[in-house]
């Protein structure tokens, strides 16, 4: 039951976005999307994958896997999944305790839950809770256009695909205002600043310039992401409700988060916050502190799809993020793709399906 091999490899493939062919990629200024897929093996031949956060930082997060963290696994007892975490965030500290290491830490730890299924026989939400669905609602994460008619028109095409939420990249309130109008009033739009603002007196004009447009939640509006005593003053004030999560460093930064009052709902991700294991306390704590919980996960590959587990298992029936840019090459093929504004789950063991290359 011990870790044999780990090897890592980037899926690459062009994309579209509905931005044409000048685009700039969104805020990001992607020309492709980069997933980084991880396969641990173990001694008695089961495999898993897992995936550590990409896009631009997919070749580095892949560098800390190979040369730090994959040595450090082999031989390892591949059942103790909390065991392994706790000695590699300990071994490899000094590289940072947000970053390139965390997420490659994800990906083996997200590979290791799937051979847990496997080993059991059981898709992975059946090890996560009870909920058993067989579809999770989807939201639709739009990348940046910076122009109020290509907002208006992918939130228009968002919405015949199906979906009944749309998340936007926009700080410009014009673009805001061109998707609100494209959009019926009872669709919630919501609105990642991608901490955009360095004062809680900025931040505040804008959640106050948005009020009454259905607005879902403004997330990540500050600068910088952990300076929680200003979110939770921003949180105290706004017309609107506040989220954020995606940047922080693990389960202890969530603790603090919710202990200064500072998010309506928190957003850890799969790929960056130590997997599956970090996303389950993370859950736990948001609970306790009576706080939403919606994760980050504009991905692709073992990331989303661990996601939809861990959605299909909860008591909460809480939407999935679907980033909006259709991969001509998508690592599970069609599998993955929204209908109805839907996601299915797939019900063999483990994650469930493997990446077609």
């Amino acid at each position: 039951m011990r870790i044999r091999r780990v090897d890592s490899r980037i899926h690459r493939s062009a994309f579209g976005y509905g931005a044409g062919e000048h685009g700039s990629g969104g805020n990001l200024r992607l020309r492709e999307i980069e997933t980084l897929l991880v396969r641990v093996e173990t001694e008695d031949g089961l495999h898993g994958w897992g995936e550590g956060f990409g896009f631009t930082l997919a070749r580095t997060t892949q560098a800390a896997v190979e040369r730090l963290l994959a040595p450090a696994s082999i031989g390892q007892d591949s059942r103790d999944i909390a065991a392994l975490s706790r000695l590699l965030h300990r071994r490899f500290h000094n590289f940072g305790r947000n970053g390139p290491v965390s997420f490659g830490i994800s990906a083996i730890d997200i590979a290791l839950w799937d051979i847990a299924g496997k080993r059991a026989g059981k898709p992975l939400h059946a090890l996560l809770g009870e909920a058993a669905r067989g579809r999770v609602p989807a939201y639709a994460s739009l990348l940046r256009y910076g122009e109020p008619a290509l907002v208006a028109r992918n939130t228009a095409e968002a919405l015949r695909r199906g979906y009944r939420q749309v998340k936007l990249h926009e700080i410009d309130l014009a673009c805001i205002r061109a998707a609100r109008d494209a959009a019926p009033p009872d669709v919630p739009l919501m609105l990642d600043i991608n901490c955009a603002w360095n004062s809680v007196e900025e931040a505040l004009r804008f959640c106050r310039a948005v009020a009454g447009m259905n607005i879902g939640w403004v997330e990540e509006p500050l600068w910088p992401p952990e300076d929680f005593a200003a979110l939770a003053t921003l949180r105290g004030a706004a017309p609107c409700s506040i989220s954020a999560g995606e940047n922080l460093g693990g389960a202890d930064d969530f603790q603090r988060l919710f202990a200064a009052g500072a998010v309506d709902v928190a957003q850890p991700s799969v790929t960056k916050h130590g997997g599956l294991s970090a996303m389950l306390e993370i859950a736990r704590l948001a609970r306790a502190a009576g706080v939403g919980l919606v994760p980050h996960s504009p991905y692709f590959g073992p990331g989303l799809l661990a996601t939809l587990h861990l959605l299909a298992a909860t008591p909460e029936a809480v939407p999935v993020e679907i980033y909006f840019a259709d991969l001509d090459a998508p690592p599970y093929g069609s599998a993955l793709a929204a209908r109805d504004g839907f996601i299915s789950v797939p019900d063999a063991p483990g994650l469930g399906l493997e990446p077609v290359f």
